[in-house]
């Protein structure tokens, strides 16, 4: 399966507060496909659900996903992100339960990164792993400027 339609997302995303920025040439996008697991996913697929502690990340190739929090009294709907998009980071990092449910509202695929293959690939290709580590580590820090957006680090 050919990574170059999330390759054109991530480069058309220009959300100020959402876009993860990677520029990487063609053969640093086959190498990362190689770490990756490509998911065609279907409206209601959930993600990512709130408590858990799975520390995979999720790059939003096509469709649309929602990121919503649920507490006794509410459910909050914290965002809604579009292709180009990456969600699962703050878990990622901090190796803490997911803040938010991420489901799926429009047909796509999405492409997981598990904390394993991460591993892997920062024993085997580390400037690739610190340039999407980076690329994460930027969108946190957009998302947790705009407090909007802040409890959406998911």
């Amino acid at each position: 399966m050919s990574i170059q339609n999330l390759s054109r997302a991530i480069a058309d995303n220009n959300s100020s507060t959402d876009a993860f920025a990677l520029t990487l040439n063609v053969q640093q996008w086959e190498t990362l496909a190689g770490y990756l697991q490509p998911i065609e996913t279907g409206v209601g697929d959930v993600l990512i659900e709130q408590g858990t502690h799975d520390r995979s990340v999720y790059f939003l190739e096509s469709g649309a996903i929602s990121v919503h929090r649920v507490s006794s009294k509410e459910q909050m709907k914290l965002a809604v992100l579009m292709p180009g998009s990456v969600v699962g980071e703050g878990s990622f990092f901090s190796r803490q339960p997911h803040s938010a449910n991420v489901v799926v509202t429009g047909a796509g695929r999405v492409w997981r990164l598990t904390a394993i293959r991460f591993a892997e690939m920062s024993n085997r290709q580390p400037n690739l792993a610190l340039e999407i580590a980076m690329g994460l580590g930027a969108v946190i820090a957009k998302r947790m400027a705009h407090r909007s957006k802040r409890v959406a680090v998911t």
